[in-house]
């Protein structure tokens, strides 16, 4: 196992924002698989979801994650990694997984525009499905589970951090 760090969790649970911090407190380089995905394809992830459908994003998002080769860096995942076995396996083989629990109302308050973000959920379903179907999935994955209900990202670092030196 490599020395990465991996944030996982629902869209709008602060992944990439506590992963900037992060990073900088623990001297890692920093990613953002959502952005490294854009970059491949040119597209961003709505569009991409709009034009190709939510198998072709899902087999995009899956060897975009096989394909990572990271060593001393955070990084911070979109919120359907979970829907690939092939790609967790690779994020387990690159580090150490932290799931970033948010409570469905507070994530909620957070996400004003799903339309616009690129959060993979087939038509029809609602938010809080998504979110009842994901939770326990992250969880399962998780080598660490953070509940981050009423922290500021600041608080979260703290908590992360406290974490990794006990476990």
């Amino acid at each position: 196992m490599r020395n990465n760090l991996i944030l996982i969790g629902m869209p709008g649970a602060g992944k990439s924002t506590v992963g900037v911090l992060l990073a900088k407190q623990l001297a890692l380089d920093f990613i953002d698989t959502d952005l490294v995905l854009q970059r491949q394809t040119g597209l961003r992830l709505q569009q991409l979801i709009n034009l190709q459908g939510l198998h072709r994003f899902r087999a995009a998002e899956e060897a975009m994650l096989i394909s990572l080769d990271y060593t001393d860096t955070l990084i911070a995942t979109g919120g359907s990694v979970i829907y690939s076995a092939p790609g967790m396996a690779r994020l387990k083989e690159l580090g150490r997984l932290v799931y970033l629990n948010i409570s469905l109302p507070l994530l909620i308050q957070r996400i004003a525009d799903t339309g616009e973000r690129g959060i993979l959920k087939p038509a029809g379903q609602s938010f809080a499905d998504l979110y009842a179907e994901r939770t326990p999935i992250y969880a399962d994955y998780a080598d660490v589970n953070i509940d981050i209900d009423g922290l500021s990202p600041e608080a979260v670092l703290q908590k992360i951090e406290n974490c990794l030196k006990t476990g």
